[in-house]
């Protein structure tokens, strides 16, 4: 459970026992709008946050009716071994319920919050009420190697067997029934025949440090490792994690192996290297002249692993990487050095919490610090309560993304925020445009080039608009940003030209400012000289909160002080129709469907009559 769980607060009646909670806990508490007092956030609907925490996912402890929690996380539940913790208590504190998550934390959570509030965990996992633990979550430090057979092995024992515990001592496992109905092994050795009747627990003493040339091969480097580990009799799953040099940080082969081994890449600075020089078993002076520490791989090994560690395999080399392994006395449960830093570029779409994706919201919610607008980040809501966040005003944004590029750079997973989808007119391009120039040419540091980028996609404006207006996208279009501030007048001018007499539908960004107000009205102009004066156009403003607006004109009518900064436009092309159907106006532009179907009708002689063989095989088209 690596992130901080939330304590949701329903009633002022629940509000004492979240708090009490989220002390215990280390956590924040959100509490529902004019029903709770005092929150570090509040939220309106309990349905829809919760839905939104979970799918971020964020542990929830709910101190409310567990009927409310399960309502709302209902339509998101798929995969047991994904979902995070889920846990209600009751309104006076005496009941703790697990509800999700048994096996990811959620009992563990429990039974913290029962010994904190004098409560009693209601526990209903069979293998943690029967035995006392679960197979498939052993303790920090220690690792399932075939995690899939547990749930047999689990069921064997809960029928009544018992196991046979052998290999090194593992005092979590003491208290399992005797018998011979499962093979439970301990030991950093490879072992070979398990399955349900067999499992086996690798403890994490060991620490892989890596060197490697630029652009090594990851094959060359994860062939090197595997005859480490091969001549050092490790299985993989013995491995706490992967260290090295930090200005390997964004080497290929480096973060390839980590996710291979599915274990923490961390980084040190050559000074912290250097101190481990009186432990290497070869220091070189040519390292050192080229990256200040005289060992890469033993000194990155022996720093994560502690002070306490020792090489249990020396330095191996191949033509361009290097690899060795130190041996810790007990299972490492520390994580040393810094992990390499990560910006998400994230659209959180126009504003409106159910448009905006379940993958932003993670990526938000794991982010340690949020840099974008303070307009943006106050949108994100409860997501973003207690979050340490940078805020940059309108005309900020290269301050901005370079603010966020160098935290990054530090360490810190960081999130940048910007409306709509962050790489439609937004900081998506400015963040690769930096990162592209380098040091040398008014770029980021060195450091921050060598982060993890993540974009994630989002509900963009136009998108917005057309679905509030109908279909009006349904057959191609483009984008115009009408703001001369980057793009030279002439260039919008020719691009202009070019969309209307390639009749696409056109979504205008940026039409109009308070000192900008020419090019939206030669926009019109230059369109009706290619398309009817009829032609149906959307103003949507404010899209996806409170104060949203539509508006349809004709192109002809179309007048400049009607439009702001918040206001998309949607200009038809001449195929778009305004049509009243049903709750009213909808605009959509048709695809060409009616001339196929006149053209098959033609061709065949008049209509068959449709059966379900012949619906099925018809070829479908446009498939998105």
């Amino acid at each position: 459970m690596a992130v901080t769980p939330v304590v949701v607060a329903l009633t002022r009646a629940g509000e004492e026992v979240a708090h009490r909670a989220a002390a215990a806990l280390g956590a924040a508490v959100h509490g529902r709008e004019g029903r709770v007092s005092r929150a570090d956030a509040f939220f309106a609907n309990a349905l829809d946050h919760v839905r939104d925490l979970f799918a971020a996912g964020v542990p929830v402890v709910g101190v409310c009716a567990s009927g409310i929690l399960i309502r709302a996380v209902a339509p998101l539940l798929a995969d047991k071994r994904a979902e995070p913790p889920v846990v209600s208590v009751s309104e006076d504190g005496a009941v703790v319920v697990p509800l999700l998550g048994g096996h990811r934390g959620a009992n563990r959570l429990a039974a913290e919050l029962a010994r904190a509030l004098g409560a009693q965990a209601a526990v209903t996992t069979a293998g943690e009420v029967a035995l006392g633990l679960a197979l498939d979550e052993p303790p920090p430090g220690w690792r399932l190697v075939n995690p899939e057979d547990a749930k047999g092995a689990m069921a064997a024992l809960l029928a009544g067997g018992g196991a046979r515990v052998l290999g090194e001592v593992a005092p979590w496992l003491a208290g399992l029934p005797e018998g011979d109905a499962v093979t439970i092994t301990c030991g950093p050795a490879p072992v070979v025949g398990l399955g349900p009747g067999h499992l086996h627990f690798a403890p994490q003493r060991f620490v892989l440090g890596v060197g490697s040339a630029r652009a090594c091969p990851p094959g060359e480097l994860a062939a090197l490792v595997g005859h480490v580990l091969s001549e050092a009799g490790i299985a993989p799953e013995a491995v706490q994690a992967v260290a090295t040099l930090d200005l390997k940080a964004d080497e290929p082969a480096m973060t390839a192996l980590a996710r291979d081994l599915d274990v923490p890449l961390r980084l040190f600075p050559a000074a912290e290297l250097e101190a481990e020089t009186p432990r290497l078993s070869d220091p070189s002076e040519v390292v050192f002249a080229e990256v200040g520490t005289h060992g890469v791989a033993e000194a990155a090994a022996l720093a994560q692993a502690g002070p306490d560690a020792a090489l249990r395999v020396r330095k191996r080399k191949s033509a361009m990487a290097t690899a060795a392994l130190a041996e810790a006395p007990a299972p490492i449960t520390a994580l040393r050095g810094r992990a390499r830093g990560r910006l998400s570029v994230v659209g959180i779409g126009p504003g409106h919490a159910a448009w905006r994706t379940p993958e932003v919201s993670r990526l938000v919610t794991e982010a340690e610090e949020l840099v974008g607008y303070g307009l943006y980040l106050d949108l994100l809501g409860p997501l973003a309560a207690g979050k340490p966040r940078a805020d940059f005003p309108l005309g900020g944004e290269e301050d901005r993304c370079r603010y966020a590029l160098e935290r990054a750079g530090e360490g810190r997973n960081v999130a940048l925020v910007c409306s709509g989808d962050a790489g439609i007119y937004a900081m998506g391009a400015l963040v690769f445009e930096l990162l592209d120039r380098g040091p040398e040419a008014k770029g980021v540091s060195a450091a921050a080039g060598r982060i993890e980028v993540v974009c994630s996609p989002g509900v963009s404006a136009l998108q917005g608009a057309a679905a509030r207006a109908g279909a009006p996208l349904g057959h191609d279009f483009c984008t115009i940003s009408l703001s001369d501030l980057l793009t030279p007048r002439a260039d919008i001018l020719r691009r202009l030209q070019a969309a209307a007499a390639g009749d696409f539908v056109i979504a205008f960004y940026n039409p109009v400012s308070r000192t900008r107000r020419t090019l939206l009205a030669e926009a019109r102009d230059i369109l009706l000289a290619h398309r009817p004066a009829d032609t149906p156009v959307l103003l949507a403003s404010n899209l996806g909160r409170p104060e949203e607006s539509l508006r349809y004109r004709r192109l002809a009518d179309l007048q400049v002080d009607e439009v702001d900064m918040l206001t998309v436009v949607l200009v038809g092309s001449s195929n778009t129709r305004l049509a009243q159907l049903g709750e009213g106006p909808r605009m959509f532009t048709p695809r060409g469907y009616a001339r196929k179907i006149d053209g098959d009708l033609a061709q065949a002689g008049g209509p068959a009559p449709l059966t379900p063989r012949s619906i099925s095989g018809q070829k479908k088209e446009g498939a998105q």
